[in-house]
């Protein structure tokens, strides 16, 4: 990569940045303060009681920042799935983190769903309008942008 392509990068990476620190914020929280949100959602939706929504939205706009970071505006399957094992490790270093977070642990049904959440996230700009607005956004916001 070129050092004008390093700078593009570096540029189209920051939205990426605030998620992963927002997410790391949010990891950082203890048990009990995370707790007093989660009751307010889960009466809205009680079906959905075991399945943790904060993951899955988070790595959902983590995968769309991470893919934007790759600045293609038809992005292939390889590109796709390089995004959804980035969002793994990131969880996986989360996970990791919040061992040292009192009231919180590292938990595998989180992993899982930060995994759904960024494979979804995926075949969600496979969708065909979502697809021509990400392409439209891709090649009008980013110069360079790979076609």
């Amino acid at each position: 990569m070129t050092r004008p392509g390093l700078a593009a990068f570096a540029i189209r990476a920051c939205p990426a940045a605030l998620v992963m620190a927002a997410i790391f914020y949010f990891s950082h929280q203890t048990g009990d303060d995370l707790n007093s949100l989660l009751p307010w959602f889960q009466r809205w939706v009680p079906s959905m009681m075991s399945f943790d929504w904060g993951h899955f939205v988070s790595y959902f706009g983590l995968a769309l920042a991470f893919l934007w970071a790759f600045g293609e505006s038809r992005p292939s399957w390889r590109t796709q799935a390089a995004v959804v094992l980035l969002c793994g490790l990131y969880g996986l270093t989360d996970e990791y983190h919040q061992r040292f977070v009192p009231g919180r642990s590292p938990d595998l049904a989180d992993l899982r769903n930060d995994m759904i959440g960024a494979a979804l996230a995926m075949l969600f700009v496979r969708l065909p309008g979502i697809s021509a607005l990400f392409s439209f956004l891709v090649r009008r916001l980013i110069p360079g942008a790979r076609r």
